[in-house]
């Protein structure tokens, strides 16, 4: 991610340089998992959501809140359970005996870092209770509306291997996310370092580097940057139907080469995240078989299966 940044423009450079100093606080903390950090940092600086699914264990919990610690920012867990009721999110309306009036309780959603752990845990009509204050940035408590400080950033987390008790997110839920970031383990060699620091005398913790004022300058320098109508056409056409183009590499070198003018951002800049995607799905669909070859040959005490794994 810092090598795009390097190759923008200098107003971009320029808002984004607390990129490589918020990584490095995050990196103290969290061992591998760049591929959900990174995604971490493209929906907080595009202001989205993000739906993070994957099995317990893998640091999705520690993940958010260090992002938090690093920000500067106000940070909300919210653990979602079956009883829960839309009024233990957005806050109510208490009343004051003595004045004989109502005053607003605000609830955890009033926050810059909303953490939504294991947010299928609980039914629809309290997943609903985020829809005003992820898409509007405000919430609606006896008949008021309040506005929520920026940045605001939801991050849930969805466990995929329960399904007993738990709620599928509805779709209109799941479109308030801009980004669902599948997780899986780290490595033998990312393992060896997860054991080294959590046994250490102290646990790592990420330092203040970023202020809300700094990502609020950077989200602005990036609605700067141009958008060709070719690139425009095309994102219209994928997002109607059109999909990803399925082609082999179009030779193009990375986004901003050759280009006089590195905010600009082309049709061929588009073709090579195509491609990029295609290869992503597929080394994620391997990592995924790989997985579930290593699980089952536990199972099985390393004998060999007389079929093959369908997918």
């Amino acid at each position: 991610m810092t090598g795009a940044l390097a190759r923008g423009s200098p107003a971009v450079r320029e808002e984004a340089a607390f990129v490589p100093a918020l990584l490095s606080e995050i990196r103290q903390v969290i061992v591998g998992q760049d591929y959900l950090v990174n995604r971490l940092l493209v929906a907080l600086l595009c202001d989205g959501h993000v739906l993070i699914e994957g099995v317990p264990g893998l640091a999705k919990t520690l993940a958010v809140k260090t992002l938090s610690e690093a920000l500067q920012v106000r940070f909300s867990r919210i653990q979602f359970t079956p009883d829960m009721l839309p009024a233990d999110i957005n806050g109510t309306l208490i009343f004051n005996p003595n004045e004989g009036t109502f005053t607003p309780r605000f609830g955890p959603i009033f926050a810059n870092l909303v953490l939504a752990d294991e947010i299928n845990r609980a039914p629809a009509k309290v997943q609903s209770a985020l829809l005003e204050a992820m898409q509007e940035k405000q919430v609606s408590i006896g008949g008021s509306t309040y506005p929520l400080e920026s940045p605001f950033m939801v991050l849930a987390t969805q466990n995929p291997i329960e399904h007993e008790g738990t709620y599928p997110l509805p779709e209109a839920q799941v479109d308030r996310f801009m980004l669902k970031v599948i997780i899986g383990y780290p490595g033998k060699r990312e393992e060896k370092l997860i054991m080294e620091r959590m046994t250490a005398e102290q646990a790592p913790h990420a330092r203040p580097v970023v202020t809300p004022a700094v990502l609020l300058a950077a989200r602005q320098a990036m609605r700067a940057i141009h958008l060709q109508e070719e690139l425009k056409a095309r994102t219209v056409t994928a997002s109607a139907g059109g999909g990803m183009v399925a082609g082999g590499g179009n030779g193009q070198g990375p986004v901003g080469s050759g280009k006089s003018d590195p905010s600009v951002v082309n049709a061929s800049d588009v073709e090579m995240l195509e491609d990029l995607v295609l290869v992503a799905i597929t080394e994620a669909q391997k990592k995924a078989q790989d997985a579930a070859q290593r699980e089952m040959g536990k199972l099985t005490g390393g004998l060999s299966l007389p079929f093959k794994l369908p997918f």
